[in-house]
């Protein structure tokens, strides 16, 4: 991809949708991430612990279009295709290989069990780097989660997708 070609891709839609974020699932994730801690799994231990409910994890929001995305809650102007499929697909066919690079989030509040969670993500930059003779491809994706019932701002991910040739 040329500069020019990446700076296209800045802006571009990557996702959009609602998640209801639930109980069980948020119990997994502790489970699959090693957390054992009750507060993910109890409403008891989330209230001993002074929280209104039952949180999320805190890697959690790398999921959540995982997990309670139900047909009848999305949007109607959601994207049919793969929006990251268009964005990486003419990286993938120069062959090479992506890789996640990095992965930070920044919550306004918490999420907890309940929660329904609007997703807008968008590729906020995209640049090259040349290391050890490869070109190196950066596309950055950041995703605002707010509350479908407030429109309050409550996470922003960013994550950091590299492409290596």
């Amino acid at each position: 991809m040329s500069s020019s070609d990446l700076k296209e891709i800045i802006g571009q839609p990557t996702s959009r949708s609602v998640v209801t974020v639930e109980r069980g699932q948020l119990a997994t994730f502790a489970a699959a991430v090693k957390d054992p801690s009750p507060v993910y799994r109890d409403p008891r231990a989330a209230a001993d612990a002074g929280l209104p409910g039952i949180p999320a994890p805190p890697t959690y929001p790398f999921v959540m279009e995982n997990f309670g995305v139900f047909p009848e809650l999305q949007p109607s102007d959601r994207p049919s295709a793969n929006a990251m499929a268009s964005v990486l697909g003419p990286l993938m066919a120069k062959g090479g290989i992506i890789l996640h690079g990095e992965q930070e989030f920044t919550y306004h509040r918490p999420i907890f069990a309940g929660d329904v969670l609007e997703g807008n993500g968008t590729v906020v930059d995209a640049y090259e780097k040349e290391s050890k003779g490869k070109t190196m491809t950066f596309v950055v994706v950041e995703t605002a989660w707010t509350d479908r019932a407030t429109g309050e701002l409550v996470c922003t991910s960013r994550m950091n997708i590299i492409h290596r040739i």
